[in-house]
């Protein structure tokens, strides 16, 4: 199993969302989140005001999904948060050990 993390703008929430139950997703976490990465130190416009970023609002999206999935996950993520401006995000995949649905006690694959 994998953890895919991805840090997209939160205006394409939801069309991530929508991708990513296309191809078979059948849950995620969401967080609001602030964050800088390269663009650090520039002004950007949001909502109609510009400003000099120090921290860009950002929605974290995490994932588990079995391993024959992930890379289909992270594609469509990466396809559908795409803006092609700088702050469009990061992804991370990380390998889970151990995933366990609370209520039935499912383990692994079977709990996602």
């Amino acid at each position: 199993m994998k953890l895919i993390i991805a840090a997209i703008k939160p205006f394409k929430l939801e069309e991530v969302r929508e991708a990513l139950t296309t191809i078979g997703v059948r849950g995620m976490m969401v967080s609001e989140i602030k964050g800088f990465g390269a663009q650090s130190g520039h002004t950007e416009i949001y909502r109609g005001a510009e400003y000099a970023v120090n921290f860009v609002p950002k929605v974290k999206l995490e994932i588990v999904v079995p391993d024959a999935l992930a890379d289909e996950v992270v594609e469509t993520i990466a396809r559908t948060a795409r803006t092609q401006k700088i702050g469009d995000g990061k992804i991370f995949v990380l390998d889970v050990a151990q995933a366990v649905r609370v209520r039935t006690g499912d383990v692994n694959d079977e709990a996602l």
